[in-house]
């Protein structure tokens, strides 16, 4: 089996500019919006790369403390991120958000690298840190959706409990569908990368089916402490 992967050029990259480019002229007549694309755009491609060379320090070293490190910013970062669309940030979400990922996301990473791949070292930051930060992505884009559906919810004069019940769904919602369209719509980002790599597709099969539970596990966790946290939140405002 051929085990090379084909090699994409920065020039190459720019077919797939194509369907970008209409997306932005859409969102840009539709929503007004100039800025918000063009920047996330910008920091998505400053980030990766900037990434790739960070990632080619760290799975150089051999520092257990380096790996914590790491996934500590990425904690912090998707806490921040994950309450973006929030009208009325409070200091004390950010904490609520940050609690419920890392409680959601260590718990689940824990369960991965000391159960399902038995990692040695634990902190192997080849493995540890693709999958956490999927994890913890996962995680953060759930807890923001139930965040902004929560609010949007109480603003309607909803209870608590139909609220975080209206929040929890809306936020399982891409996950869910990932589950029934997987191998049938999608072969999602672990199984491809895998498959394009050379990897036996059943080998490459259980792979994706770690990285769905991990998912789904994860986000479902964070979103319920996020919402738990809410009715606290409530209480305390009256």
């Amino acid at each position: 089996m051929n085990t090379s992967i084909y090699h994409i050029s920065l020039l190459d990259l720019l077919w797939v500019m194509i369907p970008v480019v209409i997306v932005i002229v859409i969102y840009m007549r539709w929503t007004q919006d100039k800025a918000t694309l063009f920047y996330a755009l910008f920091r998505m491609l400053i980030q990766l790369i900037l990434i790739g060379y960070v990632l080619t320090y760290i799975f150089a070293s051999d520092s257990p403390y380096l790996v914590v490190l790491i996934l500590s910013v990425m904690l912090i970062a998707a806490s921040v991120i994950s309450l973006r669309p929030l009208h009325k940030q409070q200091k004390s979400l950010y904490l609520y958000a940050f609690v419920s990922i890392f409680l959601g996301g260590v718990f689940t990473l824990m369960m991965v690298i000391f159960g399902v791949l038995d990692l040695n070292p634990w902190y192997e930051p080849r493995f540890l840190i693709p999958l956490a930060g999927m994890i913890f992505a996962n995680s953060m884009n759930a807890v923001s959706l139930a965040a902004e559906r929560f609010e949007s919810e109480v603003e309607r004069k909803s209870s608590y409990s139909d609220a975080r019940a209206t929040s929890y769904k809306a936020a399982l919602i891409p996950i869910v569908n990932a589950l029934f369209a997987v191998g049938l719509v999608s072969l999602p980002g672990m199984m491809t990368g895998q498959i394009l790599s050379g990897v036996d597709p059943l080998i490459a099969v259980r792979y994706q089916m770690m990285v769905m539970l991990m998912i789904l596990g994860s986000a479902g966790i964070s979103v319920a402490i996020y919402l738990m946290f809410l009715k606290k939140y409530i209480v305390e405002k009256g």
